[in-house]
């Protein structure tokens, strides 16, 4: 494999193990949020409009946005029970056709999809209505078109690691 697909790869690499970082740093305001919730509700009676919408937003936010440090860290579901004991040129070519067939128009398709969702949300100014609190709700629909370009991106890499794999039969 050439060097600049082996730096591309790195350099895809860097922006999920970088992200998944500085995106596990979303669970601090989260449990941050549910303390408040429950020290209020329940030492003080007094419960918040707040915490329920701004726990599931951080929540969905976190699980979507590390998708892509998922994927680089091989964490994702995968059935082991035959992959496990293929050769690397065999377990290269079944996920090089997987992810070309599957993966990225799949991903492709809810990106668009994900798009059109955040910008009628942003046009609109949409707001949860049903609750109390009436929460602004673009930037939780914005994760997802960002959650899929960072999936994609990573996506690319583990697509380009398995054409490696596929003619070199070595993992890079």
């Amino acid at each position: 494999m050439p060097k600049s697909l082996i730096k591309l790869i790195r350099f895809i690499d860097n922006i999920s193990i970088w992200s998944g970082k500085i995106i596990a740093w979303l669970i601090l305001p989260m449990v941050a949020g549910l303390v408040y919730e429950v020290v209020a509700r329940y030492m003080f009676s007094a419960p918040t409009e707040w915490a329920y919408d701004m726990t599931y937003m951080l929540y969905g936010s976190f699980f979507m946005l590390g998708s892509a440090f998922t994927l680089q860290r091989k964490g994702h579901i995968r059935t082991d029970i035959l992959y496990a004991n293929w050769s690397p040129r065999r377990q290269g070519i079944v996920d090089a056709v997987c992810y070309a067939l599957f993966f990225f128009p799949g991903l492709i398709a809810f990106a668009i999809v994900s798009w059109d969702f955040f910008w009628v949300a942003l046009q609109r100014g949409e707001r949860i209505v049903t609750s109390p609190w009436m929460p602004i709700v673009y930037p939780f629909k914005g994760v997802l078109p960002a959650a899929m370009l960072l999936l994609l991106l990573q996506g690319f890499s583990e697509f380009l690691k398995s054409m490696h794999a596929a003619i070199k039969g070595e993992w890079l």
